[in-house]
């Protein structure tokens, strides 16, 4: 079925062309004939596009009018500004659901990985209110959100300090034990609920659990919490209760409580990073997930493509006295601060002294252990599984916050690798080195799979993820013959390359691989107050 437009977009067949698309679910070809005046802002043309969702994987021309996708067609368009995407692949702009770099400096680093929207769901924020206008104050390069995160709100309750937003003020209070460690009352869960709801009406997308750094927390308080996402109508986001190969208080236990909450409350359940929660164990965690997924558990996951984690060195779960052995026989030395491996004496040090002090710890050794490389595949090829990137700041030589308008990105700047280069990794590693996955299941893991995590919840995330009429804008150009991650844990701060043009909600973020920093297209991911189910 072709469509023909002469001159401006002719609205009723507009109209009906997007009723038929909705209807069917399908593709429909768009032809628009030359007239003297461009049809469309900008043009990708003649690139081979590949949308996730009806599987489309051929030559087209895209044709985009303000923020919109307004023709997928098999002949040439004319437009205002043309791309030439010849040899190259158009995908939705990659969805990254596990983005704690919440600045501009972090998004402008994730843009040139081709990530168009960085949400921050894992931790969250509070108040939400507080982090969106934040955000829509300073500009953002990418799209943004969060969920709301419990974690906060269990210290607020506990410690009687009032929340400042996001992650700094949660990674601050790392080292008071007192909220991570005991049960709340039933009017302080009341309390501590009542927080959690006014950020889920505030437009949170979500509830993010904390769950790994707070251990000593009461199940009903974990149950309670995930009542109120299902009675809102929203998805859970957690990093399970505990990292340990070793039974009792295993992985194994964390992503059974899991799976056995979601079970019961119905609400949608996302893991985060089972790669890394997992440790070696992943042929167990995933089977476990695996079935409760075909037993109708409404679960989700992610994982990234490291075997090395990142978090503040004062966590709990990196206290106890057996906690090395129940991480597998870890050495401090296992640990890193800006690239270079701590010492015994360090380690304790910064862990009483500093224990809000970002560090990475390798866990795996999937480059130079096949071992270890089939252990982090069973998570990041799980099946219907995304890609997320649990990438963070980027800080100076001295350890001090990069302000965050910085740009170029330092290349002495520190950061998890994860940071800058998750998303090529897996396109290198998976799709072109290895070819363990097709580039169009690779590209539904970095863009279709997580919008779908929000889509009940959010409906407008059913316009992102797809090369279809009518959605948005949201768009990357890559060449996947050269397609690379550069950064390294020594030096973290090298953008990837290959991602030669990002398009955010219609405008150009990256031009022929060069980041405009004049722009800032990004819009906010808000959930829109909704009635709670009764």
């Amino acid at each position: 079925m072709i469509y023909e437009f002469r001159g401006s977009v002719n609205t009723l067949r507009y109209a009906l062309l997007l009723f038929y698309s909705a209807l069917f679910g399908c593709y429909l070809p768009v032809t628009v004939a030359h007239s003297s005046e461009p049809v469309f802002d900008l043009v990708i043309q003649n690139g081979r596009v590949i949308d996730p969702e009806t599987g489309l994987d051929a030559l087209r021309s895209v044709g985009i009018r303000a923020d919109r996708i307004e023709a997928v067609s098999t002949e040439r368009l004319e437009g205002k500004t043309i791309i030439d995407a010849t040899g190259k692949v158009v995908s939705p702009g990659f969805i990254d659901l596990h983005a704690h770099g919440q600045r501009i400096l972090a998004a402008r680093v994730q843009a040139l990985d081709g990530v168009t929207t960085a949400l921050e769901l894992e931790g969250g924020a509070l108040p939400i209110s507080l982090f969106y206008d934040r955000a829509s104050e300073e500009g953002r390069p990418i799209h943004y959100g969060a969920s709301v995160n419990w974690g906060i709100a269990r210290i607020a309750e506990k410690t009687g300090k009032e929340p400042t937003g996001g992650m700094d003020f949660f990674f601050s209070n790392m080292g008071i034990l007192s909220w991570q460690h005991n049960l709340a009352s039933d009017e302080e869960t009341a309390r501590i609920v009542e927080r959690v709801q006014q950020g889920l009406d505030e437009g949170g997308l979500g509830i993010g659990f904390l769950l790994g750094y707070a251990p000593g927390t009461g199940r009903k308080e974990y149950y309670a919490l995930n009542e109120l996402a299902a009675h809102n109508g929203v998805p859970t986001f957690t990093h399970a209760r505990y990292l340990s190969a070793i039974e009792p208080q295993s992985s194994f236990e964390g992503f059974q409580e899991m799976v056995a909450v979601a079970a019961a409350t119905g609400a949608e359940m996302h893991v985060c990073h089972l790669n890394s929660m997992s440790l070696r164990d992943s042929a167990a965690t995933t089977e476990l997930i695996g079935r409760a997924q075909s037993n109708g558990v409404k679960l989700s996951v992610e994982a990234y493509p490291y075997g090395a984690g990142s978090t503040g060195i004062g966590a709990a779960m990196f206290r106890g006295a057996t906690w090395q052995e129940r991480l597998g026989g870890i050495r401090k030395s296992d640990f890193t601060r800006r690239g270079v491996p701590l010492t015994d004496d360090e380690f304790d040090r910064l862990q009483d002294e500093e224990p809000g002090t970002v560090i990475v710890v390798h866990m795996l050794d999937p480059d130079d252990n096949p071992k270890d490389q089939e252990v982090l595949d069973r998570s990041v090829l799980f099946p219907g599984g995304s890609i997320a990137s649990d990438g963070g700041m980027w800080f100076a030589r001295n350890g001090i916050l990069l302000p965050q308008d910085t740009w170029p990105l330092p290349i002495s700047a520190k950061s998890h690798p994860r940071s800058a280069g998750t998303y090529a990794r897996f396109l290198r590693i998976y799709v072109r080195e290895r070819e363990v996955i097709s580039l169009p299941e690779a590209i539904a893991k970095l863009t279709l799979y997580p919008a779908r995590v929000l889509e009940e919840s959010v409906p407008h995330m059913r316009l992102k993820a797809r090369i279809q009429v009518g959605a948005d804008a949201d768009i990357v150009v890559f060449d996947p013959t050269t397609v690379s991650d550069r950064a390294t844990y020594e030096t973290p701060a090298q953008t990837s390359v290959g991602f030669e043009h990002v398009v955010v909600a219609g405008a150009q973020l990256v031009k022929d691989g060069v980041l405009d920093t004049s722009v800032m297209p990004g819009r906010p991911i808000r959930r829109e107050t909704l009635t709670p189910k009764d």
